[in-house]
């Protein structure tokens, strides 16, 4: 009973896990994108959609902890995602 407990949990662990790795692309992405229109056009979308507020910078620190994260584990997303 136990072993199929575990192998349970291990399993949400594992579609949590793949739940980060799909944020952690999305935000990889958009600032892909962000950085794009700033070299071609001189346009921060990210600035442009929150403002200056200071939740533009919370969203370059996310996506810079995105890029952070996606290299450290890449590895293991690889094996989680079943890609060779």
């Amino acid at each position: 009973m136990q072993s199929m407990r575990n192998s349970v949990e291990l399993i949400i662990q594992e579609e949590n896990m793949k739940i980060v790795d799909i944020v952690a692309a999305i935000l990889l992405i958009i600032g892909g994108l962000n950085w794009g229109l700033v070299g071609l056009f001189r346009f921060d979308l990210v600035q442009f959609i929150v403002g200056g507020t200071g939740i533009d910078r919370l969203v370059y620190i996310l996506v810079g902890l995105s890029a952070l994260w996606l290299i450290i584990v890449f590895k293991a997303m690889k094996i989680r995602w079943g890609v060779k």
